[in-house]
Formats: C-alpha cells, sequence, structure tokens
C-alpha cells in the first residue's frame, strides 16, 4: 500500500473515531468539548483527509464525472459535514443534536462502504 493511501486511510480512521467521540462527550455536555486541541485537531485530520484523497485520484486518474461512486462519495462528505456542523455545534437541542450525530456516523460509514465496494448503493450493492 502506498504512502498516500496510508495516509488516507489513517486519517479515515482518526475522522470518524474523533466524530465518535466528540459526539459522545456531546451527548455528556462533557466541558472537554471546549479545549482548543478538540477544536483544531479535527480540521487538521479532515484536511489531511481530503488531501490525500484529491491526491489519490489525481494519482488513479479517476473523476468523479466519470465515476459515480466517486461522485457519491463527494456527496456523502458534503451531507456528513453538514451533519457534523449542526450535531457539534448548530443543533438547538440534544434531540436535534443527537438524531444529526446519529446521522453523521451512519453517513460516513455510508462513505466507507462506497469505497470499498465501488458501487454508489455500497454495502446495499
Amino acid at each position: 500500500m502506498g504512502a498516500i493511501k496510508t495516509i488516507h486511510l489513517t486519517c479515515v480512521a482518526l475522522s470518524f473515531s474523533g466524530f465518535f467521540i466528540r459526539g459522545i462527550w456531546m451527548l455528556q455536555g462533557s466541558v472537554k468539548l471546549k479545549q482548543r486541541w478538540v477544536k483544531i485537531t479535527p480540521h487538521i485530520v479532515d484536511t489531511l483527509l481530503l488531501a490525500s484523497a484529491v491526491m489519490l485520484a489525481v494519482q488513479w486518474r479517476l473523476s468523479p464525472l466519470e465515476h459515480a461512486w466517486l461522485m457519491a462519495k463527494i456527496i456523502g462528505l458534503l451531507v456528513y459535514i453538514g451533519a457534523g456542523m449542526v450535531a457539534l455545534r448548530f443543533g438547538r437541542s440534544r434531540n436535534v443534536r443527537l438524531t444529526a450525530w446519529v446521522f453523521g456516523l451512519l453517513t460516513f460509514l455510508y462513505i466507507v462502504s462506497v469505497a470499498l465496494t465501488k458501487s454508489v448503493m455500497g454495502w446495499l450493492a
């Protein structure tokens, strides 16, 4: 496995686990969410994740206009970001935040399934 793919997969794991634990802290009302490193680290990880994804797409000559599964991952990413913003920042009630967090986790798993199957349907294919 190449270095870029290793970086990408590592960032996938870090992004998911970071979102998961921040969601748990959000549900607990933990002050840990206000720590500086907790606010900054996800941006670093997700920037590396996106950069490595772009590098892999260029290296493998993949275009989202030619590969529907890649476009599905991009759209899934946008949905995941939106759900994360509602869950961890803009949700007005605990129920809204919880729903957005679970939706974000499920969206993340969908993105992974699309990546592994190279199908828009993911594991349902």
